[in-house]
C-alpha cells in the first residue's frame, strides 16, 4: 500500500511508515495512491461473510502485501471480536449500534485494529513508541483500552477539562501502566492543535518516536469501513439492496471512512453527515464557504469539533468536485434542545434509548427521508455510543432504562490520575521533554 500526502500527491510512503508518522511533515493527511474496486462477485454476497470476514477481505485489499495473510487474520481476530448489528425501528429506519466493543464506542474498531498493527510493525530493539491522542470524549477511552499493555508504547492522551461526560473522563484517566491523560484548558480544538503542532516540532521529533492515535492515522480510518460493508450485508440478508447512511459527525473520520467504503464499491445511495452546533460542515454544503469555527460546548460532546481534519480527505476525494460532494453528502446540525428532543421521540416511539450524538443522527435520516423517502431504500442511522456514558442528559424516566455494564460501574472504584495543563505548547511541549 502507497500512500501520499494531500498537500503534496507526489508523496510516497509506505504503510508502515504513515501508520508511525501518522501526519506528514507538510501538515497534509495520509491517503492511498490507489484505492480498489472490490469486486461484484463479494459485493453482490456480502450476506454470506461473517464481520471478521469482511473485515479481513476489506483489508486485504487496502493493505495488499503490507501484511502477509495469515498476519492480518491473526489482527483481524484480535480486534473484530464483538459485534455491531443492525436493528430495525421502523419501515426503511434502521440503527447500526458500534458500541458493543470494550469502551463502549464505535472508536473501539479503530483504536484496536490500530494498536496491533502498530505492534506488529514495531521490531525488537526499536525505540519506544509515543502515541498522542486529543478526544472530545469517546476516542480516548477506546485507544486507552486498545493500547493499554502493549509493549514498547505508551499513551498521551489529551481532553478538554469539563467538556467530557464523568464515564468518559474516568475511561481515560484510571488505567494506569502505559497510559497516562493530560487535562487541558480549553476545548478540543486546543486538544487536536496541540497534538498536530507537536508531530512538527523538531526538538520532540528529535527525542520521541511521536505518532497518533487520532482519525487523522490513516490506520483508525480503514477499519471503520468494516462495519458499512457489514450493515449492508445485513440488509442483504432482508432483501434490502440500497442504502442511506446518517453519520454523526466531528472529526469527519466516521463518515470520511463511509465514503471510503463507497469508493471501494459500498452501494450507498447518499451520505448524511449530522452534526450539533458546531455546524462548520453543513453551511459548507449549503453554502460552498468553508470556514472553521471555534468549537462550542453541547450534549453531544464528542462532536464538539469546529475545525474537523478528516474534511481534506473528504474534498480529497471528490478531487475538489464540490458538485458532486454536495449530490452525495447532506448536512444537517441540531442544537441541544433539539437533540433532547429527539431522544424523547425515541424512547416513546421506539422504546429505544439512544445517546445524544445517535439521536442526531436520527433526526437528520427523519429530516432527509421527509422529502427523499424511497420505499426500497433503508435509512441507517450510526448509534456511536453506549447511552450509559451520558447518564446527566437523560430525564429519570429514561435513564432508569439504561443498562450500565459492569466495566461502567467498575470504573467509579477506580481513582482519576490526570495532569492539569493550559492550552498553550510551551506548557505541552515542557510536560513532554520532563517526563519520559
Amino acid at each position: 500500500m502507497k500512500l501520499y500526502s494531500t498537500k503534496n500527491p507526489s508523496t510516497r510512503v509506505s504503510f508502515k511508515e504513515a501508520v508511525f508518522n501518522s501526519m506528514p511533515q507538510d501538515k497534509g493527511l495520509y491517503m492511498p495512491v490507489a484505492i480498489p474496486k472490490l469486486d461484484d462477485k463479494f459485493l453482490n454476497h456480502l450476506d454470506e461473510y461473517t464481520l471478521p470476514e469482511i473485515a479481513f477481505h476489506v483489508a486485504q485489499a487496502l493493505i495488499g502485501e503490507d501484511i502477509p495473510e495469515n498476519d492480518l487474520k491473526a489482527i483481524i481476530s484480535d480486534t473484530i471480536n464483538f459485534l455491531a448489528p443492525v436493528v430495525k425501528l421502523e419501515e426503511n429506519v434502521f440503527v447500526l449500534e458500534l458500541w458493543h466493543g470494550p469502551s463502549l464506542a464505535f472508536k473501539d474498531f479503530g483504536a484496536r485494529f490500530m494498536s496491533r498493527v502498530m505492534s506488529y510493525f514495531l521490531e525488537k530493539g526499536e525505540k519506544q513508541l509515543d502515541v498522542l491522542v486529543a478526544t472530545s470524549g469517546d476516542t480516548g477511552g477506546a485507544v486507552a483500552l486498545g493500547f493499554l499493555g502493549v509493549p514498547n508504547t505508551r499513551v498521551t492522551i489529551l481532553y478538554p477539562k469539563g467538556k467530557v461526560s464523568d464515564i468518559q473522563e474516568l475511561q481515560l484517566t484510571t488505567n494506569g501502566q502505559n497510559i497516562r491523560a493530560v487535562e487541558i484548558d480549553g476545548t478540543f480544538d486546543d486538544c487536536q492543535a496541540l497534538v498536530k503542532q507537536a508531530f512538527t516540532d523538531a526538538e520532540l521529533n528529535e527525542k520521541f518516536r511521536l505518532t497518533s492515535a487520532n482519525s487523522i492515522n490513516i490506520a483508525r480510518l480503514i477499519p471503520q469501513t468494516f462495519y458499512y460493508f457489514n450493515a449492508y450485508a445485513q440488509l442483504l440478508k432482508q432483501g434490502i439492496g440500497k442504502v442511506v447512511f446518517c453519520v454523526p459527525s466531528g472529526n469527519f473520520g466516521n463518515i470520511g471512512a463511509g465514503l471510503l467504503a463507497w469508493k471501494m464499491g459500498l452501494p450507498v445511495e447518499h451520505f448524511i453527515a449530522a452534526t450539533n452546533l458546531n455546524d462548520t460542515v453543513p453551511e459548507f454544503l449549503k453554502t460552498g464557504v468553508y470556514q472553521p469555527k471555534p468549537s462550542v460546548a453541547t450534549l453531544s460532546n464528542a462532536m464538539d469539533v469546529g475545525d474537523p481534519s478528516n474534511w481534506v480527505r473528504i474534498a480529497d476525494l471528490f478531487k475538489a468536485d464540490a458538485e458532486a460532494l454536495k449530490d452525495l453528502i447532506t448536512g444537517y446540525s441540531y442544537n441541544d434542545e433539539q437533540t433532547l428532543e429527539a431522544i424523547k421521540f425515541i424512547n416513546d416511539n421506539y422504546n429505544y434509548v439512544a445517546c445524544p450524538h445517535t439521536a442526531i443522527a436520527w433526526q437528520a435520516l427523519r429530516d432527509w427521508q421527509q422529502d427523499n423517502y424511497k420505499a426500497d431504500t433503508a435509512g441507517v442511522f450510526l448509534s456511536t455510543a453506549h447511552p450509559c456514558k451520558f447518564p446527566d442528559v437523560f430525564p429519570e424516566s429514561i435513564a432508569a432504562k439504561v443498562n450500565v455494564p459492569e466495566q461502567v460501574a467498575d470504573l467509579f472504584k477506580k481513582d482519576k490520575k490526570a495532569t492539569a495543563l493550559g492550552k498553550g505548547f510551551e506548557g505541552f511541549k515542557d510536560y513532554l521533554m520532563k517526563n519520559n
